[in-house]
């Protein structure tokens, strides 16, 4: 927006010096509407608040939203397509980097969509019912402290607009990160005053008041605010609104979109293609005619724990030749291993399984495996699961899936680290792991008292990293306990492709295994090799184009 500003000024200059004529410069458009006039009525504010919710709903990659693109770029996830995300996660990026660029562009769209209706939104107040304006007014401070959230995440300090642009004010400079957190807080408070429970018909989808607190609790919780955190993510809890579903595997299926864990979700639609995504094309295994272009790692595979609740370096229940056997059962519902049926085909990565079987037919067939003897198929072994759903079978690259951006698990998950964080463990804090750990369908052993703030702040960060994977978490959760230096340094590993691990990695106090003890690991298939500069990657570079633009725009340090 604020480039567009620059780049658009030499041609407001050409326009105010052509010669004057009687309001030549205030006459409105014949038809359609403008600046001026569209603030008529209540149906105008409630399709600009629309606007703001088409505009949230962007893809950064391969048609994909960015929660379920990032987790790609981190230990745990890899992008195949020589990509700026793959230049991100590789750490040979710079200040030109597109994934980038398009995140800070397309939020600060949204941002400038948010103050079109809070600035022009005074125009409509006596035309509007008392309900419908105090809605809509809630809904573009959320929305807009819904996108600074991420963005202070990802960049640190940043402009803090909070009114419409134009070329006397468009020269910002950054706040600081702290500042921002503020205005988020504040911002969301005001917005859950006056955003409802829920909705019915076609408003499903719109914030809630709930979502408002959710966000707070997350970014209080990245701001290491533990107390507001605490409170907030208590505040949803407390609405008796929410509930973990009875399915882990279903919760990402058409079959849960409209479960009670989800608070807020991304909205598609596929009649007249008013919004798809690709997902399904980008994921699944070749066999399933998909690209497997998003894939997991190894290191994510190994870090789930078996079902006694040990991990694999330490449980008697795991045999390094059945690897996936008496695991967490979250492993199988987020990531296709060898040995399951995945799109109806049997999955296996092994390269000398040249065949395998199509369930798709009946009696099932045996055809060639595509996911041993394509070229592009999976790098690593594994394709990852969620948003993976058997109706999108006749058109992959145009589902209609919502993408979940807040759910219940994770305001669980904030209350518990929070509390940990501040060293206020009780029993709520064990209940609320616990309450996500013994979920119909997982029902893993539930954590017992007594536990110690740094085992506690260990099972916490096990329980993200299992329960929240390729849900957009990952970065942040690497970043804020520091450890991303230590994970995204080094090789990227896959499967060993003709055989499995002989012995378990060592797992760490994060959930992160090391492989130096294996017999075997210089069979794993090494994707690619990693760079983590500890004094820059812990932010990403304010883009170029925009530090060259705004000359008050200080860019993160060595870029």
């Amino acid at each position: 927006m604020k480039k567009l500003l620059y780049y658009w000024f030499p041609l407001l200059i050409s326009v105010l010096a052509l010669p004057a004529c009687d309001n030549y410069l205030d006459r409105q458009p014949l038809s359609g509407p403008s600046d001026e006039t569209y603030f008529a009525n209540q149906e105008e504010l409630v399709l600009a608040v629309n606007g703001i919710y088409a505009a949230d709903n962007y893809t950064v990659l391969d048609n994909m939203p960015l929660n379920v693109c990032v987790d790609n770029g981190t230990d745990i996830g890899w992008d195949r397509n020589n990509s700026p995300l793959q230049s991100l996660g590789k750490g040979n990026h710079d200040s030109n980097n597109g994934f980038a660029l398009s995140v800070w562009t397309n939020a600060y769209i949204v941002i400038g969509r948010c103050n079109n209706v809070l600035d022009n939104a005074p125009k409509v107040k006596e035309k509007t019912t008392p309900a419908i304006y105090n809605r809509s007014i809630a809904e573009a401070r959320f929305m807009r402290a819904r996108t600074y959230q991420y963005l202070i995440d990802y960049f640190g300090g940043v402009p803090l607009v909070t009114q419409s642009l134009n070329l006397t004010n468009s020269q910002l400079g950054r706040n600081s990160k702290e500042e921002v957190l503020d205005f988020i807080l504040a911002e969301l408070d005001a917005a859950a005053a006056d955003l409802p429970l829920s909705y019915s018909g076609n408003d499903v989808g719109r914030a809630t008041k709930g979502a408002a607190l959710a966000i707070k609790a997350r970014a209080a919780l990245y701001g290491e605010k533990w107390d507001i955190a605490a409170e907030a993510a208590r505040s949803v809890m407390a609405l008796n609104v929410y509930a973990l579903h009875n399915d882990f595997r279903a919760l990402f299926s058409y079959a849960g979109e409209n479960s009670r864990e989800i608070i807020f979700a991304l909205q598609f639609l596929k009649a007249s293609r008013t919004r798809t995504h690709s997902m399904p094309g980008n994921l699944l295994s070749r066999n399933a005619q998909g690209f497997s272009n998003k894939v997991p790692s190894q290191s994510l595979v190994d870090s789930y724990q078996c079902t006694d609740g040990l991990d694999i370096d330490q449980s008697p229940l795991y045999d390094p030749a059945r690897p996936f056997q008496n695991r967490d059962p979250r492993l199988g519902y987020t990531i296709a291993v060898p040995g399951s049926v995945y799109f109806n085909y049997q999955f296996e990565t092994h390269r000398d399984s040249v065949k395998c079987w199509n369930y798709n037919t009946t009696p099932a067939t045996r055809v060639d495996n595509q996911d041993a003897l394509n070229a592009f198929a999976t790098f690593t072994g594994y394709c990852w699961r969620k948003y993976i759903d058997l109706q999108d079978k006749e058109d992959r690259s145009n589902s209609e899936l919502n993408i979940t951006q807040i759910r219940y698990a994770e305001v669980l998950l904030i209350y518990a680290e929070a509390m940990i964080e501040a060293n206020k463990i009780d029993q709520s804090v064990y209940e609320a792991i616990n309450q996500i750990r013994q979920r119909p369908g997982v029902n893993m052993p539930a954590i017992s008292s007594g536990k110690t703030q740094a085992e506690m702040r260990s099972i916490v960060r096990k329980e993200r990293l299992h329960e929240l994977a390729m849900e957009g978490f990952r970065l942040s959760d690497i970043r804020r306990w520091k450890i991303a230096e230590q994970v995204m340094n080094g090789p990227f590993y896959g499967r060993v492709q003709r055989g499995l691990l002989t012995s378990a990695p060592a797992i760490d106090e994060n959930g992160s295994p090391d492989y130096s003890a294996v017999p075997n690991k210089d069979q794993l298939r090494v994707i690619e090799v990693r760079k983590f500069n500890a004094a820059r990657d812990y932010l990403w570079p304010i883009p170029n184009v925009e530090t060259v633009t705004i000359p008050g725009l200080v860019q993160n340090p060595n870029y």
